[in-house]
């Protein structure tokens, strides 16, 4: 059976991410984007993150260009910003697509797992998958959800 571990993606500074590192934590997968309505979410993303760490929790973000051209920057331009503007220390990686024949393998596999209103496409920015300790998708929640309705299902995901 796949699991969230058995992929590899390039981290934003450019370095192969196996992330089989992120064996027996409970992760949030968010495509994100810096020029997008719902971009302030990086903020309670961040929150998140910094609330769960020490838990075994972490927030993986992929930058998307995807929807409306809301991701323009180059891979240090977007780390730049999320720094500066939010504080973002959990792990970015290097832009993907989330959606089509050019779909990063992990967000393959994400929209294999969970679908979504609109089958398993991905609708916009922001939708966030909840992977378990053991690298299976526990939940996915819609673009308008906001980081901090997801702390329950975290904490419960920890506990488990």
């Amino acid at each position: 059976m796949t699991t969230l571990h058995d992929f590899t993606a390039t981290a934003i500074d450019g370095q192969a991410t196996d992330l089989s590192a992120f064996q027996g934590q409970v992760v949030l997968v968010v495509n994100t984007a810096s020029q997008c309505g719902f971009t302030p979410q990086y903020q309670g993303l961040q929150q998140l993150h910094d609330t769960y760490a020490g838990q075994g929790f972490t927030v993986l973000g992929f930058p998307c260009d995807q929807f409306g051209g809301q991701e323009p920057g180059e891979d240090a331009e977007i780390a730049g910003f999320c720094e500066r503007n939010f504080g973002v220390t959990f792990p970015l990686f290097s832009k993907v697509e989330v959606n089509g024949d050019g779909a990063h393998p992990i967000y393959q596999w994400l929209r294999d797992q969970k679908g979504g209103l609109m089958g398993s496409k991905i609708k916009w920015n922001f939708t966030k998958f909840l992977v378990g300790k053991d690298g299976q998708v526990i939940d996915r929640y819609a673009p308008t959800t906001k980081p901090e309705k997801i702390s329950k299902d975290i904490e419960k995901a920890l506990a488990g």
